[in-house]
């Protein structure tokens, strides 16, 4: 018999989450929340069995008999529980746009003068879209498609609902380390990476959640292609937090202007088709406008079938309660190795990160490190 342990959260968003169902309607949903309480767990797994190579075989073994898989040799459940008290639609209906600001690659097509922004479609474009002029709530779905309304398409800042969870007494420990890391790093839905669906859990029984830090200097983390750490270098952690702001509003513009600033430091001299990657390719890719023509033609060994290879950002954005209901936002670098199929050299990416680094750490004072 597996003893169960039983915890209940309040999970509050602190930013606008693009947390969407079937058609891209913006509802809560426990699959989400699931699926990122087992990302941290790898994370927290990792950590705890120091980092080591041969580590993944007996993960993957023991996240599955957690958290269940479909293998139809030795398919099983999860041990793992989740509910909301609710599973309605989010509250924010319609967008109002965030200041714009500068761009230095943006240019008007009549004028040639630098064409601002809005802080809000950079950082969301996708779940958002410039529509007449105005940033607003992207409505091409499926629903739209199948001549339905679309009611929703978002949950909004300060939404909150009840989240209780119950999982094996003899994993609480390494379940509860992941559950400290969703509140310090998590975030959900649509462009989360940067810092959209934001949240923070408050124990109703007043336990605090507690956990270490996954650190590990970011070089080393080079070694594998799957994000298990948190990255530190000789200055320390890799975690930068801007002033506190009155609203997110406010936090986002400030993670828009940084995000702006680090990107256009590395310049393109190639356009589309590019024969070989430049160094802004390795932040995050694909890129507008300038693509690789190796990795939009990619075709894995002895597959004629071309495709795109999509590579995430390892800088992340998060956004956290400050003092007196001011709101932080937390910038963190979780690096890893890019996939095989971009070919990576590490002579090549290594530079890059270190002016990222660099960068972030001459954004003083409104941006400073901060321990965790």
């Amino acid at each position: 018999m597996v003893i169960m342990r039983t915890r209940t959260f309040t999970m509050q968003f602190l930013a606008p989450a693009f947390l969407g169902d079937a058609v891209q309607n913006g509802v809560w949903r426990t699959p989400p929340i699931k699926a990122l309480w087992r990302q941290w767990w790898r994370v927290a797994y990792a950590a705890e069995h120091g980092f080591r190579v041969g580590c993944e075989q007996d993960m993957r073994h023991a996240e599955g008999l957690l958290f269940g898989h479909a293998d139809s040799d030795a398919a099983s459940r999860s041990l793992v529980r989740l509910r909301l008290d609710r599973w309605d639609e989010g509250k924010l209906q319609a967008w109002q746009a965030l200041p714009r600001i500068e761009h230095p690659e943006v240019k008007d097509r009549n004028t040639g003068r630098l064409k601002p922004v809005g802080a809000d479609l950079y950082l969301g474009y996708g779940p958002l879209a410039f529509v007449a002029g105005q940033t607003q709530l992207n409505k091409k779905n499926a629903a739209i498609q199948a001549g339905e309304s679309k009611k929703n398409a978002a949950i909004q800042a300060g939404e909150s609902a009840t989240l209780r969870l119950a999982y094996p007494e003899e994993d609480a420990e390494l379940l509860e380390h992941a559950l400290w890391l969703m509140d310090r790093y998590g975030t959900l839905g649509g462009r989360s990476r940067n810092g959209w669906g934001s949240f923070f859990l408050k124990p109703t029984d007043n336990v605090p959640l507690t956990g270490t830090l996954p650190l590990r200097d970011w070089q080393d983390c080079l070694d594998r292609d799957w994000p298990h750490a948190i990255g530190k270098n000789k200055q320390g952690t890799l975690i930068w937090q801007t002033t506190p702001q009155a609203d997110w509003k406010a936090v986002m513009k400030e993670l828009a202007r940084i995000k702006i600033g680090l990107r256009t430091r590395f310049a393109f001299t190639t356009g589309k088709n590019a024969p070989h990657p430049e160094a802004r390719h390795w932040l995050s890719y694909p890129v507008t406008n300038h693509s690789v023509y190796a990795w939009d033609n990619y075709k894995e060994h002895g597959d004629n079938k071309k495709q795109s290879l999509r590579l995430p950002n390892s800088l992340r954005f998060k956004l956290r309660p400050a003092q007196n209901g001011q709101v932080a936002g937390v910038i963190f670098h979780v690096p890893c190795l890019p996939p095989q199929g971009f070919r990576p050299q590490r002579n090549e990416i290594e530079p890059v990160w270190q002016q990222v680094h660099g960068f972030l750490d001459q954004q003083q004072p409104s941006l400073k490190r901060i321990p965790e």
